[in-house]
């Protein structure tokens, strides 16, 4: 079985949601090898998710549309990631849902931790903006979703969009590592 290849596809084509989906299966999987694809998968969700109930289901419907499109059952795996912000007690924050889905339909969805964006920010996402686009205009960056996205830049790359992904699908694959105790 160590040597058998695991086959994800991942339901963006971010090459940072590619990253994470990789990183986290190796670190999840390590006797075996990895072949990822990327393909577009839509959320069903605004560009913005504004609150957790759309950004978790943004995360599952590209999940299950990856899953409902992979005609010859050729994946092991679909993977999807989707980043959203919410009002909290504490002030506005962001944060990502991430659904791992199996050949089986078996899907977990797991959950990041927030990170606290300032209220200026915030202001102009209820406006309508999109936050990667807020996050280049503040901090005189191009495409910085594709690069340490918000996290990033707010946490001086400490932290980066890969690195919280990356996380929360350790977390979500946990049940898959563990199969014999999670039934």
């Amino acid at each position: 079985m160590a040597n058998v290849v695991i086959r994800i596809q991942v339901g963006s084509q971010n090459p940072v949601k590619q990253g994470a989906a990789m990183k986290a299966f190796a670190k999840a999987f390590p006797s075996r090898a990895l072949h990822c694809e990327t393909t577009s998968a839509p959320s069903g969700v605004p560009d913005q998710p504004m609150n957790e109930a759309e950004t978790k289901l943004g995360a599952q419907n590209r999940a299950t549309h990856c899953a409902h499109h992979d005609k010859k059952q050729s994946f092991d795996f679909y993977v999807a990631m989707e980043g959203g912000v919410d009002l909290f007690d504490e002030g506005p924050a962001t944060f990502a849902y991430v659904t791992v889905r199996d050949k089986n339909g078996k899907m977990i969805t797991g959950r990041s931790a927030n990170l606290p964006l300032p209220s200026g920010i915030y202001k102009r996402l209820v406006e309508g903006e999109e936050l990667a686009h807020v996050m280049d205009d503040v901090f005189n960056e191009h495409n910085i979703r594709q690069k340490g996205g918000a996290i990033g830049v707010l946490t001086n790359h400490i932290e980066t969009r890969e690195s919280v992904y990356m996380q929360a699908l350790i977390l979500a694959l946990a049940p898959f590592m563990h199969e014999e105790i999670y039934q």
